[in-house]
């Protein structure tokens, strides 16, 4: 029995050896089975691997992050005003002292402090805001400050190394520096603000309150985004958006030049063609984006579009969704004609519209 027992183990080893081909198996007189290597087996390869260092790009470009205290008043139940402080960051961008950060950490407030990192203090003021990208410049009183330099966000790539420099929490000894990476690109998301931010930069490096108007940098040391919201909530880690440095870097410009953005302006609301709107609205087709008011004395209201059209077509491109009647507008200048296909009721209708100057808040 035994000997038919090795018989078997030796008729096994051969097939295994006939198709890897690692080791010979030889039965001897005594029907014991030797195994001999046919080869010096080789170390598993290892690929090592480290994260990049980060410390010197942080040391280029920390000079020109600087903290931003802003002094607001609120009232209690009494109406009684009640002096506030909420904290911010921001990044000096021109070495006379314009400073960019976010419109809503600069909103309503009666002072603004600047704290430099060489720990200068200064008291800045309003250049000017634009509440539909949430970006403000404040300027200071200097001269030959440090600057950051703005890089292409529009070269990045999802899982690209990102820094995140802010004052995070408005702690005591400097910005709090944070990495991660790209995980998406080009998000739109709702703030708080009401307004829809498009454009936006998703990444996981920990943004926290106190960050807002921060830099978001590559590993060149460029400005490729500037923080401005986090998904706060207790199943959400790791979501945090910047508005990317190409949706910002024009803004910016013109907010220096004339204290305001100048928008091209159609005047309708709108709201994006789902299978239940459809349903509920008994409309003609299952996509687009449906007007729902339409402002009085607007471009859109002297080319007769009225609430309940939905509009299909811009410029001969296809829309599917609100965001992309927004964003068609929103790529024009003032004083452009844009060209619309839309439907009221089961008729497919044509028009066209000269945008204007949108009408400043």
């Amino acid at each position: 029995m035994q000997r038919f027992a090795n018989v078997a183990i030796a008729s096994l080893l051969v097939a295994i050896v006939a198709t890897t081909g690692a080791i010979a198996c030889t039965v001897n007189a005594n029907d014991q089975v030797s195994l001999t290597p046919t080869h010096t087996a080789q170390p598993v390869p290892t690929t090592y691997f480290s994260l990049p260092s980060i410390t010197d790009i942080v040391e280029e470009v920390k000079p020109a992050v600087v903290n931003i205290l802003v002094g607001t008043v609120s009232y209690n139940f009494f109406l009684q005003p009640v002096p506030t402080e909420q904290a911010g960051t921001g990044i000096i961008i021109d070495p006379r002292g314009y400073i960019v950060t976010n419109a809503h950490v600069v909103e309503g407030a009666n002072s603004i402090t600047v704290s430099l990192p060489d720990g200068r203090d200064f008291e800045a003021v309003i250049v000017g805001t634009d509440p539909l990208t949430d970006l403000a410049v404040i300027k200071i009183d200097g001269g030959d400050l440090p600057t950051a330099t703005f890089g292409n966000s529009g070269a990045l790539r999802v899982g690209e190394w990102v820094i995140a420099i802010g004052n995070a929490l408005a702690l005591k000894g400097g910005p709090t520096v944070t990495v991660g990476v790209v995980s998406a690109m080009g998000r739109t998301i709702d703030a708080e603000s009401g307004w829809s931010l498009y454009d936006m930069i998703q990444t996981d490096a920990a943004i926290n309150p106190g960050n807002s108007g921060g830099p978001l940098i590559n590993l060149h040391g460029e400005v490729i985004g500037i923080n401005t919201a986090k998904i706060a909530s207790i199943e959400v880690s790791g979501v945090g958006f910047a508005v990317s440095s190409d949706t910002a870097s024009p803004v910016i410009e013109e907010l220096i030049e004339k204290g305001y953005v100048s928008r091209p302006y159609l005047g309708i609301s709108l709201v994006s063609v789902t299978p239940a709107i459809a349903n509920s609205y008994d409309l003609f087709v299952q996509e687009g984006a449906m007007v729902y008011h339409v402002s009085l004395d607007s471009p859109a209201y002297a080319a007769g579009l009225k609430a309940g059209d939905v509009i299909v077509e811009i410029d001969g491109s296809i829309v599917k969704t609100a965001d992309d009647v927004i964003l068609a507008i929103r790529g024009r200048s003032v004083g452009d004609r844009i060209y619309i296909t839309y439907y009221r009721g089961s008729s497919k209708k044509d028009m066209s519209a000269v945008l204007i100057e949108r009408p400043r808040d």
